[in-house]
């Protein structure tokens, strides 16, 4: 596969191994990264990353770990053994959490003797519209970055703001994505994949976009296709 500036990351929000694995066999020759969500652990726990892993790609674990720093380093250290490549844990639970996240991952990839995985910070839910999230997103993203983490999640409005007062410092990971004509389902700050990637996104996460369109083929390649045109 080649490596462009913006990379895809497919998300398998979804509650079947099977599908799952039908998903990733169906996209696997453009895809590097897939998603494993709330939805696919819950119900299969370790199996979900193994599913990824066994066909040679790479999984961003998105738990969105948020408790004492001590609960969180333990966490991330116990993630390093399914060799996760990303994981996510909530900005908001503040520097001294995101710095135990990041020894977290240190002691579990030396114990495992895998690659340590990157830590990305999650700020403002793509779900909400509140007035205040440009702010917000970049506080987190300030606080984010003096941690020493590897990135944020943020809604594709905020990347180009988050790249600019980060200097670059910072991942972007931005779901909310969708092609100009489809729905926002439940999210409410979104964008499209090429105004993603020209603002600087390092990796967008796509879902609903490709599987809950009439020809999910179809929507993929637009999506790739803008991406690169970006």
């Amino acid at each position: 596969m080649e490596k462009s500036k913006t990379d895809v990351i497919v998300a398998l929000d979804l509650d079947d191994l099977e599908a799952a694995r039908r998903v990733i066999e169906s996209t696997r020759d453009r895809v590097g990264t897939y998603k494993v969500g709330s939805i696919l652990f819950t119900r299969f726990g370790p199996q979900a990353v193994r599913v990824v892993r066994d066909r040679g790609r790479e999984v961003f674990l998105d738990l969105k770990f948020h408790d004492i720093p001590n609960t969180v380093r333990g966490a991330v250290k116990a993630a390093c053994a399914w060799d996760v490549s990303m994981l996510t844990v909530h900005a908001s639970g503040g520097g001294l959490m995101m710095e135990a996240a990041l020894e977290g991952a240190e002691e579990g990839s030396a114990r495992s003797g895998g690659t340590k995985p990157r830590i990305i910070g999650v700020t403002v839910l793509t779900s909400l519209a509140r007035e205040d999230a440009l702010d917000r997103v970049l506080e987190l993203a300030d606080e984010a970055a003096q941690a020493g983490i590897d990135g944020i999640v943020c809604s594709p409005r905020e990347v180009r703001h988050v790249k600019q007062a980060t200097e670059g410092r910072l991942m972007a990971v931005v779901p909310g994505v969708r092609l100009p004509e489809q729905q926002k389902d439940d999210q409410a700050r979104v964008g499209t994949p090429r105004q993603a990637a020209r603002d600087g996104a390092d990796y967008i996460v796509v879902g609903r976009s490709v599987f809950g369109a009439d020809d999910p083929q179809a929507a993929l390649s637009r999506i790739f296709e803008e991406v690169t045109n970006a």
